[in-house]
C-alpha cells in the first residue's frame, strides 16, 4: 500500500511538471508560430515586385544576433514588424518596460513590443549605417484575438487586419529599386541559417531574460543596475529606477 501511495505521488509531481512546463515552454513556441504564420500569408499578398519580404529571420551583425519576425523592403522605406499572439484586453504605454494583458480578473505582464522592436531596427541600423532613420518603420501586430485597450502608442500598433493597410499608407520614396535590390541582397549574407547557432540565440535571451525578471525582483534596474524605488504617479504607485531622469525604467506594483 505504501509503495503504491508513492508511486501515485511521484506520478503527480512528474504530471505537474510536465503541464507546467507545457504551459510556460512550448505552449508560447506554438502560439508565436501561429501568429507569425498568419502575417506571413497576409504577408503574401503584396506585390513581389514591390515589397521583399523575409519571415522569421535569424540576423548577426558584430556579435549581436537578433531575431525579426517580419522584414519588408519596398521603395517606401524597411517595414520591420513584431508580431504577438494573444487574448484577453493588452494595455501598455510605448515607453513603459512592461505591458499588461488582461483575461478577466487574471493579469500577467509581456514585454514592452514596441521597445523589442527597436532593438531590431538597432542592429538593422549597424547593417546599414548608410540609411537614414526615417526610412525605417516600425510595427507591432497583434494577431489573435487580443482588444488593444488603454495602448498609447505613437508608432502603429494594430491588430493583423489592418496590417497592409498601414503598409500601403506608406507613400514616400526612400529607396530606388536597385537601392531595394541591393539591400535586400546583403541582408542576405547576415542572415543565420545553421540551427546550432540559432540555438545559442534563443538561450541567450532566455538567459537575459530570466537575469532581468530576476534584476527587477530584486529591486535592481535591469537597464543602469541602479536602485528600484516605489514612487506614486498619475495612475497609483510603481517602482522607478533612482537614478531617474537618466533612467527612465518603471514597473507596476
Amino acid at each position: 500500500m505504501f509503495e503504491l501511495d508513492i508511486y501515485f505521488i511521484t506520478l503527480v509531481i512528474l504530471l505537474y511538471f510536465t503541464l507546467h512546463y507545457t504551459y510556460n515552454s512550448i505552449l508560447p513556441r506554438i502560439k508565436g508560430k501561429i501568429g507569425e504564420s498568419l502575417i506571413a500569408s497576409r504577408l503574401d499578398k503584396l506585390n513581389r515586385k514591390h515589397y521583399r519580404t523575409f519571415n522569421n529571420i535569424y540576423i548577426k551583425v558584430n556579435n549581436r544576433s537578433s531575431q525579426i519576425d517580419h522584414l519588408v523592403i519596398s521603395v517606401h522605406g524597411i517595414f520591420v514588424i513584431e508580431t504577438k499572439h494573444y487574448k484577453g484586453w493588452i494595455h501598455g504605454h510605448e515607453k513603459s518596460e512592461y505591458w499588461t494583458q488582461s483575461i478577466y480578473k487574471h493579469k500577467r505582464q509581456l514585454f514592452n513590443p514596441i521597445r523589442e522592436n527597436w532593438s531590431h531596427v538597432s542592429t538593422l541600423k549597424t547593417l546599414f549605417p548608410e540609411l537614414g532613420h526615417g526610412i525605417y518603420h516600425p510595427i507591432v501586430v497583434f494577431s489573435g484575438s487580443a482588444k488593444l485597450k488603454n495602448v498609447y502608442s505613437r508608432l502603429p500598433v494594430i491588430r493583423r487586419h489592418e496590417l497592409l493597410r498601414t503598409i500601403k499608407r506608406e507613400k514616400h520614396i526612400y529607396l530606388s529599386e536597385k537601392e531595394v535590390e541591393d539591400i535586400s541582397n546583403r541582408l542576405v549574407n547576415f542572415i543565420i541559417t545553421d540551427k546550432k547557432k540559432i540555438k545559442n540565440h534563443k538561450n541567450n535571451t532566455k538567459r537575459y531574460i530570466y537575469q532581468k525578471k530576476k534584476n527587477v525582483k530584486s529591486l535592481i534596474c535591469p537597464r543602469c543596475k541602479g536602485k528600484l524605488v516605489v514612487r506614486k504617479g498619475k495612475y497609483g504607485k510603481f517602482y522607478g529606477c533612482l537614478n531617474f531622469p537618466k533612467c527612465r525604467f518603471s514597473k507596476k506594483i
